[in-house]
């Protein structure tokens, strides 16, 4: 990369995450306190985003930032309707405050994060991963927007908007709902005790998979 690109592209990171705040959490503004948002997500009902980014290095990541966040539209779809995290890993400024440095490093490696930008949605009890959202050439506000929807659809909040528009509907999807929820606990708590590698547990393991498999098929109905 050019000299003069490269230093535009520098100068870009900075201006875009300026108003990113260190503490605290409020919807629709990114915030690098994790904590404080997934109290706020809770409290308000709404999915989180987290934005594993490289905010002074990572091409996509800065495209990402200047095509969708800092749009008015998104702005303004975003400020009602998601709790914002940033993640940041910088290789050159020092954006992030040390205290959370470690924090980002332990938040990558829980979620699996192999690549920049990484951007995952979870529901509003900070657990449940509803799906993940990437970068495109012909990303926009109008696309993310789509693809936030279609992602969160089956959240605690899109599912009670369903209901109320769809009532015939309403008890046969929150049970739905409530099997694909109580299935990925049930995973995720199976996983946290570290079982040994036994036929028995890998058995286990492979009939938890099937069951939020089919939890999730069943989703896909409505």
């Amino acid at each position: 990369m050019k000299l003069k690109a490269l230093l535009g592209l520098l100068l870009l990171a900075t201006q875009l995450h300026a108003a990113v705040l260190q503490d605290g959490a409020t919807v629709g503004e990114w915030t690098m306190d994790y904590d404080a948002a997934l109290k706020l997500a809770k409290k308000e009902n709404l999915p989180v985003m987290l934005n594993f980014t490289g905010s002074d290095w990572c091409h996509w990541c800065i495209q990402i930032e200047h095509k969708v966040f800092s749009q008015p539209k998104w702005q303004k779809f975003a400020s009602t309707n998601i709790v914002l995290v940033t993640l940041d890993f910088p290789r050159r400024s020092k954006t992030v405050p040390e205290k959370w440095v470690a924090r980002n490093d332990q938040l990558a490696a829980k979620f699996g994060v192999k690549g920049y930008p990484t951007i995952m949605l979870l529901d509003s009890d900070g657990r449940t991963l509803l799906g993940k959202m990437g970068a495109s050439r012909d990303m926009s506000p109008d696309t993310f927007i789509k693809q936030f929807k279609h992602t969160t659809r089956f959240s605690q909040r899109g599912v009670e908007e369903f209901a109320k528009k769809n009532p015939e509907k309403a008890k046969a999807l929150r049970a739905a709902a409530k099997e694909f929820r109580e299935s990925i606990k049930s995973l995720e708590a199976f996983i946290d005790q570290n079982p040994p590698r036994t036929p028995e547990n890998m058995k286990k393991f492979e009939s938890m998979q099937k069951s939020l498999q089919d939890a999730y098929t069943a989703l896909q109905k409505f």
